[in-house]
C-alpha cells in the first residue's frame, strides 16, 4: 500500500484525485498508475481502469487470474465491475469511500451472489494515510 500511496502523491502532484494503484502477481509489480481523467480527458482514466488496461497488454490476455489489486481508495462501481471481469483474484484497498464505494461501503459489488466471480476484499489497509491525502487535497481545493 505504500507503494499505491506514494502513486497517489504522483497523480496529486499532476493536479488529479490522489488515488494510486498497482496490480501484483505473487511478489511481481505488473502494473502501476494513479489516476488521470483530468489529464487524459477520459472519465474513465482511474487508476484502477489504467492498472487493468496495462497489465492486460503486458500480459496479452485481459483475464488477470490470481492478482491482487492494491489502491489507496475503495473502487466506484465502474472499477470494481472491471476488475470482476478480469478475473483478479484479491483486492486491497486504502480509504473507504461513503458516496460511491461498490466494495462493501455503499454497496459490494466485487463480492455479489449472482456474479460468476468475486473477489476477496481487505480494506481499511493504511486507511488514514490514504484517508488524510484525499482530504488534504479536497481541502486545498476548496481553498
Amino acid at each position: 500500500m505504500s507503494r499505491a500511496l506514494a502513486l497517489a502523491q504522483e497523480a496529486q502532484a499532476h493536479g488529479e484525485v490522489p488515488v494510486g494503484a498497482l496490480l501484483l502477481a505473487g511478489d511481481e509489480v505488473i502494473a502501476e498508475g494513479w489516476n488521470q481523467p483530468i489529464g487524459l480527458h477520459d472519465a474513465s482514466a482511474h487508476a484502477e481502469m489504467l492498472v487493468l488496461r496495462e497489465a492486460g497488454r503486458k500480459l496479452g490476455n485481459y483475464r488477470l487470474s490470481g492478482t491482487t489489486l492494491y489502491v489507496t481508495l475503495e473502487p466506484c462501481p465502474m472499477c470494481a465491475m472491471a476488475m470482476v471481469h478480469a478475473r483478479v483474484q484479491r483486492l486491497v484497498f486504502g480509504a473507504p469511500d461513503p458516496r460511491t464505494g461498490a466494495c462493501g461501503s455503499v454497496m459490494n459489488l466485487v463480492q455479489h451472489d449472482v456474479l460468476n466471480h468475486r473477489l476477496e476484499v481487505t480494506g481499511g489497509v493504511m486507511a488514514e494515510e490514504c484517508g488524510a491525502l484525499l482530504r488534504g487535497f479536497f481541502a486545498a481545493r476548496r481553498g
